[in-house]
């Protein structure tokens, strides 16, 4: 029979110590500052939530919003609000609760769908921005390039390649032995940090999955940045100054976020794997898990016009 201690951890009939639940150590144990990190955390999300919300509801009920880029827009609002949802209520009750325990299947069950979301994000917002490049560098080819079908195959590929991401690193993590080591040094279940866990000789496969995702995310950061040269390539020759610093105040808060998003991913990703809790891994893995989706609403929306016009639309005269 199997018998089970205060630790989290299970002993089985051949005398192995299996781990039934881990522990989310998160940024601190002092009282103070996990009240100061579960205010923080909930006005945070409560922002994302409204934001990423409203873009949904814009772009759903606004006829002047049924265009591909807001097409894209709605879905990446939606991924931004599943995508805090993983993370940030549960460390925000546990901070509140003092329970920081997550049991085995409640752990996998996040780590997938964090690298399932993480992984559509990087993909869609591939996405939206060669639909920029379209849009501005070959503007009379746009709507035969970016039609309908387009849209839905993309979209749907960019789903797709999160759900083989999620399950590809949740299988080659969680089907290894994790023998008694259960405290999570991180405000989540973080591949990175679960894998701390476990012994090196026994993670091969699981690395080689870290470096295949992390090398489709520079592929992806390589795609965008080229993207966004040709752009700005085409804005430095519009004649309007005016014209010139719309766009751009538009494009680089964009690609400032994505750069955030991307390049602090996949630093947390690619550094060597530390047994010991590091504060820059949890300070870091705030810039790609709450900036995003907390920031996207404000560059899509406080900053466009079209959005400021829809809202007053519905709000009525």
């Amino acid at each position: 029979m199997d018998s089970e201690d205060q630790n989290g951890t299970t002993t089985n009939d051949f005398n192995q110590t299996e781990v039934a639940e881990f522990f989310l150590m998160g940024f601190s144990n002092s009282w103070d500052i996990q009240i100061v990190h579960a205010a923080v955390f909930f006005l945070v999300y409560l922002a994302a939530v409204i934001g990423n919300l409203l873009i949904i509801m814009l772009t759903t009920l606004d006829v002047h919003l049924q265009t591909p880029m807001y097409f894209f827009l709605r879905n990446l609002s939606f991924l931004d609000f599943c995508y805090i949802s993983v993370t940030i209520p549960k460390s925000i009750v546990s901070s509140l609760t003092h329970d920081t325990s997550i049991s085995f299947f409640g752990c996998a069950l996040q780590a997938f769908f964090f690298m399932d979301l993480a992984t559509t994000e990087v993909a869609i917002l591939t996405v939206m921005s060669y639909d920029r490049y379209v849009a501005i560098c070959w503007p009379l080819y746009y709507e035969v390039i970016i039609n309908q079908g387009v849209c839905l195959r993309m979209m749907a590929m960019s789903w797709l390649s999160g759900v083989i991401c999620g399950f590809m690193h949740v299988i080659a993590t969680f089907s290894l032995p994790f023998c008694g080591r259960n405290r999570i040094h991180q405000f989540f279940c973080n591949i990175p940090q679960l894998l701390s866990l476990l012994d090196p000789e026994v993670i091969t496969i699981e690395i080689g999955v870290m470096v295949f995702g992390t090398s489709l995310v520079i592929i992806s950061f390589v795609v965008i940045t080229l993207s966004y040269m040709y752009i700005f390539s085409v804005i430095m020759r519009i004649p309007s100054k005016e014209g010139r610093s719309k766009t751009f105040s538009t494009c680089i808060p964009h690609l400032v976020v994505v750069t955030l998003f991307m390049v602090s991913g996949s630093i947390a990703y690619v550094k060597p794997i530390s047994n010991s809790p590091l504060v820059l891994d949890v300070l870091l893995s705030v810039f790609y898990t709450v900036v995003p989706p907390t920031l996207n609403p404000v560059i899509y929306s406080l900053r466009n016009r079209d959005m400021k016009a829809a809202l007053r639309r519905q709000c009525g005269p």
